[in-house]
């Protein structure tokens, strides 16, 4: 199980260059001090951000299909399809350090990069940082700006349930 650190602080709004709307949050993946929570390695948690680079099926709702494009050296290129709407986006990484997803804008999505980072402060102490950079508004008097504190919401949920899948994987493949 996932735990938000600094509650409060979880979500840090940052002002963007081009006004769109940034921030960033910390999800706790072990906890030394609950022993009921098993412990994953920074590899195991590599292959679970992986796993959802190659298809992210089992962690976006609604998505009916990751289609990989194009595969490069650690980059994909992929379309992701929700029924009648699709994205595409791409995946870069650097090998156990972070994944970036980078959505481009188009007339049905705001487009944006969500950048996840593997953080360990001390050996064992796993955090991932997720980064978010989208086009949507934070200016008072910006439409955008109701949606983006909803968009906010969403995604914090979002993060906190990838760590929940990534688990469940990980606790099934061992079962194995």
């Amino acid at each position: 199980m996932a735990r938000i650190v600094s509650p409060g602080m979880t979500i840090a709004p940052l002002r963007g260059d081009n006004g769109g709307m940034k921030f960033e949050h910390i999800v706790q993946i072990n906890d030394p001090g609950n022993p009921l929570i098993p412990n994953l390695s920074r590899d195991q948690l590599w292959l679970g951000l992986m796993a959802r680079a190659e298809d992210a099926t089992l962690f976006l709702p609604g998505l009916e299909a990751c289609h990989i494009l194009e595969r490069g050296d650690r980059r994909l290129e992929r379309r992701l399809d929700f029924g009648k709407a699709a994205i595409e986006d791409t995946v870069t990484w650097s090998r156990f350090e972070w994944v970036c997803f980078a959505v481009k804008r188009t007339d049905n999505h705001a487009g944006g990069t969500l950048t996840i980072t593997i953080e360990e402060p001390e050996e064992g102490h796993l955090f991932l940082r997720f980064a978010y950079a989208t086009t949507l508004g934070e200016v008072t008097d910006d439409e955008d700006a109701a949606y983006a504190e909803f968009v906010k919401s969403a995604y914090h949920e979002s993060d906190i349930e990838m760590v929940r899948v990534i688990r469940t994987l990980l606790a099934d493949e061992t079962a194995h």
